[in-house]
């Protein structure tokens, strides 16, 4: 993406708008550009505002769902470790400890969705047990129903495989 000083005009240092106006549907990135472009110059009127309306609430979205999907694996893992523990191993160690961190910077970088984190890990639950049960080949009434950890052992739970730990010390 250009960024804002290179869309600087030389003459008076203000933001150039667009010529002509890249299209939502045909152009995604170029229409990115010149909507903060259309925005830096103070042309309000002329912004795209359902789009970008649509486009922060995928932004919302998609941050929610990387958040579901790291603790989707670290559930995963958890219940693994749990109810196949003949099976341990170290890439499930380092598992649990990659994505305890890219859930804890989602968390980090969006506190907003601390309040949702009981839905988030019910849902996140729900899909780590079917994979769980996928995997390991055990029965589905093998696994809890609702998820059986706080999000304490979700995050903090020592796993542990020769010198490898999640939590790291």
């Amino acid at each position: 993406m250009t960024t804002t000083k290179s869309k600087l005009r030389k003459d008076h240092g203000e933001p150039a708008a667009p010529a002509v106006a890249r299209g939502y549907r045909e152009d995604l990135v170029g229409w990115v550009e010149d909507q903060i472009a259309l925005l830096t110059a103070g042309q309000f009127s002329k912004i795209d505002i359902v789009n970008i309306a649509d486009e922060l609430g995928d932004v919302a979205k998609r941050e929610h769902d990387k958040l579901e999907s790291a603790l989707r694996v670290v559930l995963l893992h958890l219940l693994k470790w749990d109810y196949q523990p003949t099976h341990r191993s170290r890439s499930w160690v380092l598992s649990i400890r990659q994505h305890r961190g890219r859930a804890a910077r989602v968390l980090r970088d969006n506190p907003s969705l601390k309040p949702r984190l009981e839905d988030v890990i019910a849902d996140a639950f729900s899909d780590g047990r079917d994979e769980a049960i996928g995997e390991t080949g055990l029965p589905d009434a093998t696994f809890p129903p609702a998820c059986p950890y706080d999000w304490s052992a979700i995050m903090n739970r020592l796993v542990e495989w020769d010198d490898l730990k999640s939590p790291e010390d």
